[in-house]
């Protein structure tokens, strides 16, 4: 069966008249799967809408904010007032006090808080202040982690445990990224050799905790920790990227789950309940660099845009009081896990289901993933044609072999249900 996407595909002929490539993020296109896109019309607890009525489960979930699922009411309660009250004043709000105070009691590495309006403009803003904080120049950044669209942290790792880096998009000059070193995710070993050698130049270390753009792959507890202390001893400033995990995995995001405070942090998705937003915190000292206080400039006319402020606000405010929906997740992202994996382990098939928590992944590869060279192995094809089939059955997952799917609270038994049964049917079709 094929839904019909008649209208969709109408829409998408007029964006490619006005938009690059008819969307406004890469991933959006389609294009690794080889079909077209779809267009939304609108979103309704686990499940997503387009504008030919169809109707799919929703496993993207705008890629991760939507952790209570498509208009719950706690969002929506009181939003007609903000409206009224105004969408933007360029001075400050009660809105963006109450944020901070949040974020920094949630999180203890986060004693000053500063908004921003993504999650790009949140990392680019913390190396700014790093720099500016060490009075170094060099950064790391870990291959298969994505910080964002930023110059200084489009680049790739060469071969070898280490390269400079070399520009990985046209526009990005390579002196801007001369000084940004590239190191193997989860390799305790090239750590010691890459601070030995160079750990008093480097101004900030960032990583994904739990990396989130080559599929689901955490960090050993072993690499963290080695991390935590060659940062420590050689002065560097040790950037947690919780664009993605932050109040994700737990109230206090990765931090908690691995026992390991950073210097800086930066957040997202979340924290906008799903409208634009990103911050970046840390310990007092480095924040205190941060101009109007200090000389690094940052600025941002929508940054704590009182809109995105209020829908954050909303959602920890839930989150905080309900912390068993945490637990939820982590049941429900188990449960297809153990599901999945009896099912490839009975009837042999290349794929792998993992999880941390409550973040799950399908890899079209025998595992396990530890760094991005395991990562590449996976059979992209394989994945496009899977996706395809699944569209096909109401079910909507990312447009990419390496993306998580996202569960929401509103993914309930029945939805999970239908979710496992279509994979299953699927892959059967694939590979039998």
């Amino acid at each position: 069966m094929h839904l019909n996407h008649e209208k969709s595909e109408a829409l998408f002929e007029r964006a490619k008249a006005v938009i690059p490539g008819g969307v406004n993020s890469p991933v959006r296109a389609f294009k690794s799967v080889g079909i077209n896109p779809i267009f939304i019309e609108r979103g309704e607890g686990p499940y997503i809408y387009d504008v030919d009525g169809n109707r799919y489960i929703d496993l993207i979930c705008s890629w991760g904010p939507l952790i209570l699922g498509h208009s719950h009411p706690a969002l929506l309660d009181g939003i007609e007032k903000i409206f009224q009250k105004g969408t933007s004043y360029g001075v400050p709000s009660h809105l963006e006090v109450t944020m901070a105070e949040m974020i920094a009691e949630a999180y203890p590495a986060a004693e000053r808080v500063r908004m921003v309006n993504s999650g790009t403009e949140a990392t680019m803003s913390a190396i700014r202040v790093a720099r500016g904080y060490t009075g170094r120049q060099k950064i790391l950044k870990f291959e298969g982690c994505y910080h964002g669209h930023s110059d200084a942290l489009l680049v790739k790792s060469g071969s070898g445990t280490l390269t400079y880096g070399v520009p990985t998009s046209p526009g990005v000059p390579a002196d801007t990224v001369k000084d940004t070193l590239v190191g193997i995710y989860n390799d305790v070993e090239m750590l010691e050799s890459l601070f030995a050698a160079q750990g008093s130049e480097i101004a900030c270390a960032i990583v994904e905790v739990v990396a989130g753009n080559m599929g689901v792959v955490p960090a050993t507890e072993a690499f963290m920790a080695a991390l935590r202390r060659l940062s420590t001893a050689y002065g560097v400033v040790l950037i947690f990227d919780e664009v993605i995990t932050g109040f994700r995995l737990a109230y206090g995001g990765a931090s908690e789950i691995y026992r390991i405070d950073p210097d800086m942090v930066c957040f997202g998705k979340i924290i906008g309940g799903g409208l634009p937003v990103g911050a970046y915190a840390g310990k007092s000292d480095i924040m205190a660099m941060v101009s109007p206080v200090g000389p690094v400039y940052q600025a941002g006319t929508l940054s704590g845009n009182p809109l995105a402020m209020h829908m954050g606000i909303q959602t920890l405010q839930y989150l905080k009081a309900h912390p068993e929906l945490y637990l939820q997740l982590e049941e429900k992202a188990s449960y297809l896990a153990s599901e999945m994996a009896a099912f490839i382990e009975t009837n042999e098939l290349p794929v792998t289901f993992t999880r941390f928590h409550s973040m799950p992944c399908l890899f079209f590869a025998k595992g396990p993933f530890k760094c991005y060279d395991d990562v590449k192995n996976c059979d992209t094809e394989a994945y496009a044609t899977y996706f395809r089939k699944m569209l096909d059955k109401g079910v909507l997952l990312p447009p990419a072999q390496f993306e998580g799917l996202f569960l929401s609270i509103s993914h309930d038994d029945s939805v999970l249900e239908t979710y496992l049964n279509a994979s299953k049917s699927t892959l059967l079709e694939m590979y039998k």
